[in-house]
């Protein structure tokens, strides 16, 4: 497949939506030292921009299809350049928390669209592979974040990890401007309503789910979890009295949409925990140094940029259904592989598993999402890619906090005090709870109809 310029354009929305997750991390230490804060507050430059995201990515697909897709997809790269314009230049740590969340609500737009707008872009035979490089450009950012931000604030300092975004940021507007056509606006009396009610009691919940996972501590945790819950019980019935519903609970019982955002929340807890318990078990189990976990580590993220594109071409050959099953018992069997493989067998032990796990999480994520958006309703894309990008972006979070649970409930509190035996049994434990959520994706791609 020759890469269009609009597909090239919603790739680098994708690559730079995804960066904006990962990126900041490393720079922590050198902000905090910057402007003598706390770890505490410091943390909010990478929270800030993951609530922003997963609170309004879902509102944000339903307005591209009431406004027009590329419309908003051009506003919403222009909002990420600015803001992460505005990071670069930030002279006070809440102002760089501000700008933060205006550049997380800009990649809540370009996450929730680019799935929605390539598959408008290509025709339908190669519509496999176009989702493969979108997932290739995920991949990328997500993983390679931090190898990308240790060389800029080693040449730039941390104002180089927002400053970097702006030059491709720019050409992505170029891009998608130029290859997209322009669409005849809609007449405002025959435009839906926006579901101003729903969005916001979704976004409320999510908030309380994402901080209960991520900065809750002690009661906070049940008393956000407990809003997060009561927040979605109100959100149904909100939408099921709703002129124009955000999403209409009719398509959550869809076996294609509602096993597709349920596996593609499942998946994206696996893989996260590769990025949670991989280093602890390399740096303590196998007692490599920083640089040697950097060099593993970047196995995963060297195959998923390999895979995305000839994933994307076995969708088109095989079919979408075949694809997704393919795509899970390969995950299947490298988180069993991570769970079953003795420690003694060393590296080899860790990378065989991790390069059959990640190919296998791009074809799944190329084969899902060309299902579920082929099954969507045009008019209705944008909110289908913004559910889809919602259930992701909660597997990683959910990853994040209850995978790392689980590792710490048999290492002990402090992973890296522990001695290598019980770091070992943790990653064994923490890969056999994620083997068991892969084979519950397989009952559901099993169960859904194509």
């Amino acid at each position: 497949m020759s890469i269009s310029a609009p597909v090239a354009g919603l790739s680098l929305a994708m690559l730079l939506a995804s960066f904006g997750i990962s990126i900041a991390n490393v720079g922590l230490p050198a902000m905090a030292a910057a402007f003598g804060a706390p770890l505490g507050d410091v943390q909010w430059v990478v929270l800030a921009y993951l609530l922003a995201t997963t609170t309004l990515v879902a509102g944000a697909g339903r307005l591209g299809d009431i406004v027009g897709r590329r419309r908003l997809m051009l506003g919403g790269i222009a909002i990420y350049v600015l803001a992460s314009a505005a990071c670069a230049a930030a002279p006070t740590l809440w102002l760089l928390v501000v700008a933060r969340t205006v550049q997380g609500a800009g990649a809540a737009v370009l996450m929730a669209l680019s799935t929605a707008l390539v598959a408008e872009a290509v025709p339908q035979q190669q519509a496999g592979r176009a989702m493969g490089l979108l997932g290739t450009m995920s991949a990328i950012g997500t993983a390679g974040g931090p190898a990308l931000g240790g060389m800029l604030i080693a040449g730039f300092g941390w104002r180089g990890l927002f400053a970097v975004a702006v030059p491709p940021g720019v050409a992505a507007v170029v891009l998608v401007a130029r290859g997209l056509p322009a669409r005849a606006p809609v007449p405002a009396a025959d435009r839906p309503g926006f579901d101003i009610a729903g969005t916001l009691v979704l976004a409320l919940a999510l908030g309380a789910y994402a901080l209960a996972l991520t900065v809750g501590v002690g009661m906070a945790v049940p008393v956000l979890l407990t809003a997060a819950a009561a927040g979605a019980v109100l959100f149904l019935a909100v939408e099921r009295r709703a002129a124009a519903p955000l999403v209409r609970p009719a398509m959550l019982r869809d076996p294609v949409l509602g096993a597709g955002l349920a596996m593609n929340a499942l998946v994206a807890t696996v893989m996260m925990t590769t990025l949670v318990v991989g280093p602890f078990y390399l740096a303590r189990g196998l007692a490599l140094d920083a640089a040697a976990v950097g060099l593993v580590m970047a196995a995963g993220p060297v195959m998923s940029a390999l895979a995305g594109v000839p994933a994307g071409r076995l969708v088109d050959r095989l079919g979408a259904h075949r694809a997704t099953m393919l795509g899970l018992a390969a995950v299947a069997v490298g988180a069993a592989g991570l769970a079953l493989l003795p420690a003694g067998l060393g590296i080899p032990a860790y990378v065989g598993p991790l390069v059959v796990l990640t190919p296998g999480y791009a074809l799944f994520q190329a084969a899902n999402n060309t299902a579920v958006m082929a099954a969507a309703p045009p008019d209705r894309r944008g909110g289908v890619s913004g559910l889809l990008n919602l259930a992701r972006n909660l597997g990683l979070i959910s990853g994040a906090s209850v995978m790392a649970t689980v590792f710490a409930a048999v290492t002990g509190p402090v992973p890296m005090a522990a001695d290598p035996a019980a770091v070992a049994a943790g990653m064994h434990a923490t890969f056999g709870v994620a083997a068991g959520l892969v084979l519950a994706a397989l009952a559901l791609a099993q169960s859904r109809l194509f």
